[in-house]
């Protein structure tokens, strides 16, 4: 069997190499056999060489259109600030938006871009607390001018105001409001209704304020004494029966104006009439800006009577011989600048009134010659361009007081006899129209700096007035007395040409009346 198996293998090898044999003889003829050559394909002939197109010329570069500058984009007009009347005003809730058209009556001072604004129109008044404001456009909020403020309603103690408050200037409208009489409102629950108003009250006798201590004084230094110069004054009167309580707002009123010195002087007991802003503050609480004593009579004629011994009676001084010695008593009215251990002193009393020119004087004393103070003078009479004064005088203090009353001079304009026998009184002139003034080069102005125009702001003010029957007359504010700083050193700054004002101050006398201006106010 296994031989069998041995025959049949090996013939199935002897099978397997023939085959592969033969395979190899084929692929050996294939290659040694030269491939048929092949025909060259027919030569095609190149395709014409096409014309290149005609070179057409460029086109004309045509200049780019101008380039127009876009319009100008205005920004739309801001709507116009539709405002209140007073009666709506009143009737708006506190904290409520609120939009007045008023006129500046006063100004506290300016800081950190704020001012307070006392204002009215023809139907009330306002209190506009810290008023955003620009110290550039605080200098032109001067009394008369009309602005118109948003903000909002406020109350605080019982005085209401525009707070958070913002204004443009108005118009050239003016306005400025005379002081009611308020005595008869006094105790009333219709004192209220003149809040913020300028007020004036009559024959209120000074009573003694009470101090943190208990010290009994004519004024206090802030509400409780604890204050000291420069700080609110407070001062009690008593009026129709009831006591109040007034106030010199430092800040309206300060340390160098005339009503503080006067309070500063008061004496308890003494009468007198104020004019001021009816402020609340859990009840009225006026900010007193103007004052004067009620003057008795009776007294006036036992004082002039009873002069010194020594002394000169009016008459006697009007009659002595310029360049002769004199000695007057007579009761400061007003001072000029103290400098250099002398002032001016305008002064009066009940019989006729004085100029005493560098009258030698301590800083101390110049203080202490506010207006009413009585003072015995010695010097010599003199005379300047017209003007009669004492000159080279010393002075000392005496007890009494007197303060003078403006006598209208308006009908005596043109009447200079008259008038020199009132020179250095206190005066007024009431419904002359404003001409203009002419500088040195000919321009005309409403008012000038310098009677030549050769100055600057700080320099005297001059302006020209005509009274009713066309007479032009030159008027001063002499700015040693009424300094830039003051009420109506801003007011004639400005004046215009054709408005109408009254006026008020010294007679001073320069080849002619001169008037030394202290208060002016527009008429409408």
């Amino acid at each position: 069997m296994k031989k069998i198996l041995a025959v049949m293998l090996a013939l199935v090898l002897v099978f397997s190499l023939a085959a592969c044999s033969k395979k190899e003889e084929t692929n050996d003829n294939k290659a040694t056999e030269a491939p048929k050559a092949t025909e060259a394909p027919a030569t095609t002939e190149a395709p014409a060489a096409t014309e290149a197109p005609e070179v057409t010329e460029a086109p004309e570069v045509t200049e780019a259109p101008e380039v127009t500058e876009a319009p100008e984009v205005t920004e739309a007009p801001e709507a116009e600030v539709q405002t209140m009347t007073y009666a709506e005003y009143a009737a708006a809730e506190i904290d409520s938006p609120v939009s007045v058209k008023v006129y500046v009556q006063d100004c506290q001072s300016w800081w950190d871009n704020t001012i307070t604004v006392y204002a009215a129109d023809q139907d009330g008044a306002y209190f506009i607390y810290k008023l955003a404001c620009s110290e550039e456009d605080a200098a032109k909020l001067v009394p008369g001018t009309e602005i118109i403020v948003e903000g909002f309603k406020a109350d605080f103690m019982g005085e209401v105001e525009i707070a958070d408050g913002k204004f443009v200037f108005g118009s050239d409208a003016t306005y400025i409001a005379e002081p009611v009489s308020a005595n008869e409102y006094v105790g009333t629950d219709s004192l209220i209704e003149l809040q913020n108003r300028l007020v004036c009250f009559k024959d209120c006798e000074i009573v003694a304020s009470t101090d943190a201590d208990g010290n009994e004084l004519p004024f206090l230094y802030n509400w409780d004494g604890s204050g000291s110069q420069g700080d609110d004054l407070y001062f009690n009167v008593m009026l129709d029966g009831q006591q109040c309580t007034f106030t010199v707002e430092s800040y309206l009123r300060g340390k160098d104006t005339e009503i503080y010195n006067f309070v500063e002087n008061l004496q308890v007991g003494a009468t007198a009439d104020f004019t001021g802003f009816l402020y609340w503050y859990n009840g009225m609480n006026p900010h007193i800006i103007a004052a004067e004593y009620v003057e008795n009579a009776a007294d006036s004629e036992v004082e002039a009577e009873a002069k010194s011994e020594g002394v000169m009676t009016y008459a006697e001084y009007i009659a002595a011989d310029f360049d002769e010695p004199v000695t007057v008593e007579a009761y400061v009215q007003a001072t000029q600048s103290w400098w250099n251990d002398t002032i001016n002193v305008y002064a009066a009393d009940d019989q006729g009134a004085y100029f005493f020119y560098n009258l030698a004087c301590s800083e101390e004393d110049a203080a202490n010659l506010v207006p009413g103070t009585k003072i015995k003078v010695t010097g010599f009479k003199g005379e300047f361009s017209g003007e009669v004064e004492v000159l080279d005088g010393s002075f000392e203090f005496e007890e009494g007081e007197f303060i003078s009353e403006a006598v209208d001079a308006t009908e005596l304009l043109g009447d200079e006899d008259t008038l020199e026998e009132m020179m250095n009184a206190k005066v007024m002139f009431n419904g002359l129209t404003v001409v203009p003034s002419t500088d040195a080069d000919g321009n005309e102005a409403a008012f000038l700096y310098n009677w030549d125009g050769s100055g600057t702001q700080g320099n005297d003010l001059y302006f020209s007035v005509a009274a009713e029957d066309g007479s032009v007359y030159s008027f001063v504010v002499e700015s040693y007395l009424c300094g830039p700083e003051t009420e109506v050193y801003q007011m004639v700054e400005n004046l215009e040409v054709g408005m109408n004002i009254n006026c008020e101050g010294f007679l001073y006398w320069y080849n002619g009346i001169n008037p030394h201006i202290y208060t002016v106010t527009v008429n409408e």
